[in-house]
Formats: structure tokens, sequence, C-alpha cells
């Protein structure tokens, strides 16, 4: 059994469409799970209930955390370190490995290239919860109490991720005849995970048993490009011209007074304003394996939207 906990989430669809590969018995677990294959197990539970958790976890060989949480700052503090501890000490009574799925903002600001060896300097509140319980991973690994490993992607981009800030304000906006919009500066480079590709790592490396103990970052093509390439590659894909508008910090704090998402995401601007460079080349040399060029990923995802509009 190979369990899925945030199944719901664009990392938990594309890690289960993956897992396939390697078995049929796979769960999913969320507050509402949904299945992506016909034979996949389902179960309800919140993961802030140790109960519900270890229920969930019970008899997995291997379990995949890739749950998301709202972008409150708050509900993180208060929610990521019950839930971290309760799918810990579950893994270790059902004697599971643990994959755990991060983002980067533990890494804080980082001139050059994001390694699985960058160390830990957060620059905001919610890189601080996500540099607190990645340590509790690495801790129950160092001492040896946890088959356990950490995966690691940049922003995402892909079909069906609707979350990506780069889908909702560049693909999906151009799709549907709207101007394109980005952030901060148009000119810095900013790396993207494709989210096939992520599901896809995140499988194989939760079945590669000489992967755990480990931090990998996941699959990403390293030829990356700036925000405003990005956009020209979109509107060559679609025939149309490169037509953009910036949004500046000064308009983005006014947009913070009345839309609570964005200003969750205002701490986080350091991101987009410097270069953003993530390297996976462990992962690429380790499986000998080309992660999806922007141009490629590009095209996909603008299909995906032009289907669902048709």
């Amino acid at each position: 059994m190979q369990t899925i906990l945030g199944a719901n989430g664009v990392i938990g669809y594309y890690t289960a469409k993956a897992l396939k590969t390697y078995t049929d018995n796979i769960r999913l677990v969320s507050r509402n799970p949904r299945p992506v294959h016909e034979t996949d197990k389902l179960i309800a539970a919140d993961l802030t209930n140790f109960s519900e958790t270890k229920l969930a976890v019970k008899g997995s060989e291997v379990v995949y955390l890739t749950a998301g949480l709202n972008y409150n700052t708050q509900i993180w503090q208060q929610q990521w370190p019950i839930i971290m501890q309760n799918v810990i000490q579950a893994c270790k009574e059902s004697s599971s490995k643990l994959v755990f799925f991060d983002n980067v903002y533990a890494y804080g600001y980082c001139q050059g290239k994001m390694t699985e060896e960058t160390t830990f300097n957060p620059c905001s509140k919610k890189g601080e919860v996500r540099a607190q319980i990645a340590q509790m991973v690495l801790n129950e690994m160092q001492a040896g109490n946890l088959e356990t490993m950490i995966v690691r992607s940049a922003d995402f981009y892909g079909p069906n991720t609707p979350l990506s800030f780069v889908n909702m304000m560049v693909f999906e906006n151009m799709v549907n005849g709207k101007r394109a919009q980005w952030m901060m500066n148009e000119f810095a480079k900013h790396s993207f995970t494709y989210t096939p590709d992520a599901g896809f790592g995140t499988a194989l490396l939760g079945n590669t048993a000489s992967a755990f103990g480990q931090t990998w970052h996941l699959p990403t093509h390293s030829d990356v490009l700036t925000g405003k390439e990005i956009i020209e590659l979109a509107a060559t894909a679609l025939a149309i011209a490169p037509d953009y508008q910036l949004l500046k910090k000064w308009m983005l704090q006014m947009v913070s007074l009345f839309n609570p998402l964005v200003k969750e995401s205002m701490e986080m601007l350091y991101q987009l304003e410097n270069d953003y460079l993530f390297d996976s080349s462990k992962f690429e040399k380790s499986f000998r394996f080309e992660p999806t060029s922007y141009r490629r990923g590009v095209v996909e995802t603008i299909y995906d939207y032009q289907k669902i509009k048709n």
C-alpha cells in the first residue's frame, strides 16, 4: 500500500498518476478524497487529528505528505507543526516510509542557485514555518528513527495546476483574450517546476530504496527564463502579441488592502524581485532524466486551458 496524504492537490494528483507504474494498491487521503484511478482506495481524514491520521497511514509501505493548507500565515503556524508531528508519529507506529513534499521557502533569499545543500535562512513568516517542519523531518532522519526523505520543487506550472501564479496571471489570461500580468521584475529569471515532472519524480524517489535519508530537488529545467520570456513564449504559442501588465510593489500593496491572498503574498515578493534559480542536477544525474523544457511545458499548459475553454 502506498498512501498520499493531501491527495486532492495538484502534486497529490500527479504523484498518484505516476504511482500506477509501481503499484495498483494506492490509498488517497484528504478531507474529501477523489479517485485518480478506478482501483484507488479513499479515506477521508483531518491530518490535524492524530487518530484519523493514524488510521489513514496504517498498513502503508510508503506515505507521501503532499498536503497544502490555506495560504494564511496564522493557519500555517497553528496547523503545520501539528500535522507534521501526527504524520511522523503515525509513520513510526505503522513502520511506514515517509516522503515529505516541500517548497523552497525555508531557503529564503538566495544569491545563485538553490541546491539540496542550501542552508535554511528564511526571510518570511511562512518560510520560518517551512523550516520548522522540515527540521522535524531532518531530526527523525538524522536520529535514524524513521526512513524518510524531503523532496522539493520550485514554483509550479503545468496542466491542471490552477493555483500556479504563472498559470493564472499569464496562461489563463492570454487564452481568454486578456493581458498577461507579471509581478515586480519581468527581467528576473525564475525557475518553474512542471507539475507532471514533480509527480513523476516524487513517485520515483518514493520507490527507490537508496533515495531515503536524503533531500532531493525535483526535476526542473535548467534553461531558466525571465517573466518577459515566458510571456513571449506563450504569445508565440497562441500566435498573439506578447502584451502584458507589470504589477509593481506599490500596486500590490494597494490591492492587498482588500485582497487577503495578495496580502498573504506580500512577504514572498523577494522571490520575484531577484533571480530565483532552482538546481535539480542531483536528480537528473542520478536518474538520467531530462526535465520538460519550458517550450514544451508552456505549449502543453496552454493546450490544456484551450481544451477547458472549448
